[in-house]
């Protein structure tokens, strides 16, 4: 590509070729000169100028390679490889009960991950406070600099705007209207990325779990209030306003049982964000206890008729269930057969394979695809984190 391009703004090829370049390096492996010249169809003192570049900017590095065997003539070969230490990324969910950090290096490589549980009465002010303790507490057991990050994917419940403003929170106190982007940025040097927490958790299925590989997927966040998640050709749906997904709406089209009503075994709502509560019901249906199996039994089918609703809408290829429904030994089969009853095409249903970690990996992959911007953007010099 680049080779085909003549005059224009020569720093601009040469942006071009470092990123052309450094695709060829992603995947971490060390490569020759030669097979860099191969596989980037760029010449070899082109090759040889954009390496020197990214060595000296420190994200590339020359390796030495054992001879190989038998006699070898001429120069030996030069070795090079993605420096992915260079920086590195951070997932963080911030939830009801707790917040959860992961670590990473710049090729999504897994350095470490902290969970701290928290209040669920804790104000927002606090919330977020508990969030940066958490972040503070994984670098320094990782003995990272705050300053080597080079992104942050941050998930949250909500309807989040594009510029991390959370327009409708109920899941949190004090979350709705509060400017979560801004709150975060003033502890970190590099973007800072907001995202409802079922998006991103449809986000983490696609790249590493029970969704790899598949285009059209819902991803639903079973709770009291549930939330989905959806990829249309494998690229996040979020709506105009970041609403798609809200299923835990439907009841104000119709269903106007609330899921703290259809759990409820005393008459009394339960209170939306007592997971324990829950928990509690749960154990008894299993126990075989007749009022909290009816119990169970109508939030099953509230939550199948809101499944059924998304994939009506989308027809995706799979249904991956998450949150603490995920736990229901019998969730799997009252959906596919609602599914099939209700959708022209059903869809696979399955339970998330990355479990209570969903978030934050999610958060992580919004991250490493910022990161992946920066590295190949042609508007600026390679590596720059502005």
């Amino acid at each position: 590509m680049a080779d085909r391009l003549t005059g224009g703004d020569s720093s601009l090829l040469r942006r071009i070729n470092a990123a052309v370049t450094l695709r060829a390096l992603r995947d971490g492996q060390a490569v020759t000169l030669t097979q860099l010249v191969g596989d980037t169809g760029l010449s070899r003192p082109t090759v040889e100028g954009v390496i020197e570049g990214l060595v000296e900017s420190g994200l590339v590095a020359e390796v030495e390679q054992g001879q190989d065997s038998g006699r070898q003539r001429g120069r030996p070969a030069r070795w090079f490889r993605f420096r992915a230490e260079a920086g590195h990324i951070l997932g963080v969910e911030i939830g009801v009960h707790a917040v959860r950090v992961v670590l990473a290096d710049l090729a999504g490589q897994q350095i470490g991950s902290f969970a701290r549980d928290v209040d669920e009465a804790l104000d927002a002010e606090e919330r977020v406070g508990a969030a940066r303790t958490a972040v503070a507490e994984l670098l320094r057991k990782a003995g990272i600099s705050r300053d080597s990050l080079w992104a942050v994917g941050v998930g949250s419940p909500g309807i989040v705007d594009k510029d991390g403003s959370v327009r409708l929170g109920t899941a949190l106190p004090g979350w709705t209207g509060l400017d979560l982007g801004a709150r975060l940025r003033r502890s970190f040097r590099c973007p800072v990325l907001i995202e409802n927490d079922a998006n991103l958790a449809a986000i983490a299925e696609h790249w590493q779990g029970a969704a790899v590989g598949m285009g059209d997927v819902v991803f639903v966040l079973a709770g009291l209030s549930p939330g989905a998640g959806s990829l249309i050709n494998g690229r996040l749906h979020r709506g105009f306003g970041g609403a798609a997904g809200e299923i835990g709406a439907l009841h104000l089209l119709g269903q106007q049982v609330t899921p703290e009503r259809l759990l409820s075994t005393t008459g009394k709502p339960l209170d939306p964000l007592d997971e324990a509560a829950v928990a509690r019901v749960l154990t008894l249906a299993r126990e075989g206890d007749l009022v909290a199996r009816d119990a169970k039994e109508r939030f099953l089918q509230r939550l199948v008729h809101d499944v059924a609703a998304l994939a009506l809408a989308i027809d995706p290829q799979l249904v991956v269930v998450g949150g603490w429904a995920a736990g229901l030994d019998d969730v799997l089969e009252p959906l596919r057969e609602q599914l099939a009853r209700f959708c022209l095409r059903p869809p696979e249903v399955t339970l998330s394979t990355l479990g209570e970690d969903v978030v934050a990996l999610g958060a992580l992959r919004l991250a490493l695809d910022q990161v992946e911007e920066q590295l190949f953007a042609v508007d600026q010099p390679s590596g720059s984190r502005g």
